[in-house]
């Protein structure tokens, strides 16, 4: 479970975050969804303390993140990032198996689990595994990226859009493989995306930031039936406008 409460972040005194609270239960997929600048990473990385709340409080299974060492933290929770952020010195096998090693993991078990999410992720690790990350395509480079935010079987898992880079098709396997996984597994998750699509397909809740502030939480249909103002309503309308397009053309074929 992820509880934020009254969180606040401040640059040059303004606020990038403005006393953002949210809950996030036990296996629970919430989406950040809002526009650039609207505070979407800088919560994701006060959650993960890579950045300090100004004020407020981040709780991570009722303990305060602030009490624990920052890489005890870290190595508690997957990290998916847009700037994928690959040692550039490591193979991709070293990449995704850092953290197990870390933590003790031991070297047969690391390949096993590093193989396995190389596979997960549509890179045989016959053809990956050794590969330096500027070997790689950016959309490989964010797969692997999501492959290490695996590796050491997280139960929290921050993603901020793991799946920007890729191709339609692609991104269309790994978001249905994503929905598979996190309940196979029960992960609690905190997904940040733009893409109106995405967060409809792939949240539980859908929290909408602007400049900072919470506007609206809620579940796919309830924003959907019930949006806070008419910036939320004209946010949720493209999915709308592209269904009627798809709709117009198929009745244009059988026309």
């Amino acid at each position: 479970m992820i509880e934020l409460r009254e969180v606040t972040r401040r640059y040059a005194d303004a606020p990038a975050v403005d006393r953002l609270s949210l809950r996030v239960e036990a296996g629970e997929t919430l989406v950040l969804l809002g526009g650039s600048g609207c505070g979407k990473t800088t919560t994701l990385k006060m959650i993960n303390r890579l950045v300090e709340p100004s004020s407020g409080t981040v709780l991570i299974d009722g303990v305060d993140a602030a009490s624990l060492p920052p890489h005890v933290l870290r190595r508690r929770i997957g990290y998916a990032f847009q700037a994928v952020g690959l040692f550039p010195h490591m193979s991709v096998a070293e990449n995704v198996g850092i953290t197990p090693r870390l933590l003790g993991w031991p070297g047969e078990r690391v390949r096993e689990r590093v193989d396995a999410l190389l596979r997960r992720v549509e890179l045989a690790p016959e053809a990956y595994r050794e590969r330096l990350p500027h070997e790689l395509s950016g959309g490989q480079q964010q797969r692997v990226g999501i492959a290490r935010a695996l590796a050491a079987e997280p139960e929290l898992l921050l993603l901020d859009e793991p799946f920007g880079a890729l191709d339609p098709l692609t991104r269309d396997r790994l978001q249905r493989w994503f929905q598979d996984l996190r309940a196979e597994l029960g992960l609690t998750t905190i997904f940040v995306t733009h893409d109106m699509v995405e967060a409809l397909l792939l949240g539980d809740r859908i929290a909408v930031l602007r400049e900072g502030r919470l506007i609206q939480v809620g579940t796919p249909r309830q924003l959907l039936r019930e949006p806070a103002d008419d910036q939320v309503a004209e946010l949720l309308s493209s999915p709308r406008r592209q269904i009627e397009v798809f709709e117009a053309l198929l009745e244009g074929d059988g026309a």
